[in-house]
């Protein structure tokens, strides 16, 4: 078994049947023994929404914020303060911005 494992981006697509039951396994089996670290940028109030079944999002969330810590990061990206290139929401093309701005 894995000491820790990271699931980066949480949220990002709404989750099938089958994704639920998994990720429902895969907690089950780690819950109180291992690590499991979460990002996303979908606000945990907004995460039953994406699990899209009460049962299991009552299931998934409390094994995932039971005896959790929270840290939230406020302020820009830091690929948007670096000038890296970042996606537009409308259009899904990249496009460079400047430092600061």
């Amino acid at each position: 078994m894995l000491s820790a494992t990271l699931i980066d981006d949480w949220g990002l697509a709404p989750l099938g049947e089958l994704e639920r039951r998994d990720l429902l396994e895969v907690l089950e089996d780690r819950y109180g023994r291992r690590a499991t670290l979460v990002t996303s940028q979908l606000p945990v109030e907004h995460w039953h929404d994406v699990i899209g079944d009460p049962t299991f999002g009552d299931a998934i969330l409390d094994r995932l914020v039971h005896h959790a810590h929270r840290l939230t990061l406020k302020g820009q990206s830091m690929r948007r303060q670096a000038g890296g290139p970042t996606e537009t929401k409308e259009s899904g093309k990249k496009t460079a911005t400047k430092k600061g701005k």
